[in-house]
């Protein structure tokens, strides 16, 4: 069984993700582990810690066999620890979440974290995905198209669970869309 670490796990994709998932065992890494429900709580091994510190980020991730980042915030920072650790550990397979517009100029400053993260992800030598979602939504939905870095960004605002079940389908087989970064968004 695959061990998969979520750091950002009480932020509103990673809920839809955690429930995506099957046949992994989960690690919720968390800054405050009161922020997930009671019973995704009792359900997965939690570990409360920092992203922005790199000692909590290397503890954590040890063991594991794929990260997926779910994070806002310094994102460069927390990247660049995320990375690390995972050279130091010997994890090989990381998915990240960046953002729609994070490759047109100019950058919009709310995107600049989301492009740090990109690209310490991008030049880390690890088996990365990048996903790059339009705006999220709560549609009970999984519908979804896939654009590659360099090509136009298509499709409108996507449902939180379609998202969710494209990591849950990279998470069950790794070697899908490997060294890819992509845009991810509803068909039009």
């Amino acid at each position: 069984m695959k061990k998969v670490i979520i750091i950002g796990a009480s932020g509103s994709l990673a809920s839809y993700v955690i429930e995506a998932i099957r046949n992994a065992e989960l690690t919720l890494f968390v800054r405050n582990k009161s922020r997930l429900s009671p019973t995704v709580a009792k359900d997965h091994k939690v570990v409360e810690g920092d992203a922005m510190k790199y000692d909590s980020v290397k503890k954590a991730i040890a063991g594991h066999d794929i990260v997926y980042v779910n994070l806002a915030g310094n994102l460069e920072v927390m990247g660049k620890n995320i990375v690390k650790a995972m050279q130091e550990t010997g994890v090989k397979r990381i998915i990240a979440i960046c953002s729609i517009g994070i490759y047109e100029k100019p950058l919009k400053s709310v995107l600049i974290p989301y492009k740090a993260l990109a690209d310490v992800v991008e030049s880390s030598g690890l088996d990365y995905t990048i996903m790059r979602p339009d705006w999220f939504t709560n549609a009970n939905e999984i519908d979804y198209a896939l654009t590659k870095k360099g090509q136009p960004e298509t499709g409108s605002a996507i449902s939180r669970k379609s998202i969710a079940a494209f990591i849950a389908k990279i998470i069950e087989n790794p070697e899908l869309h490997k060294n890819e970064n992509l845009g991810i968004s509803k068909p039009n």
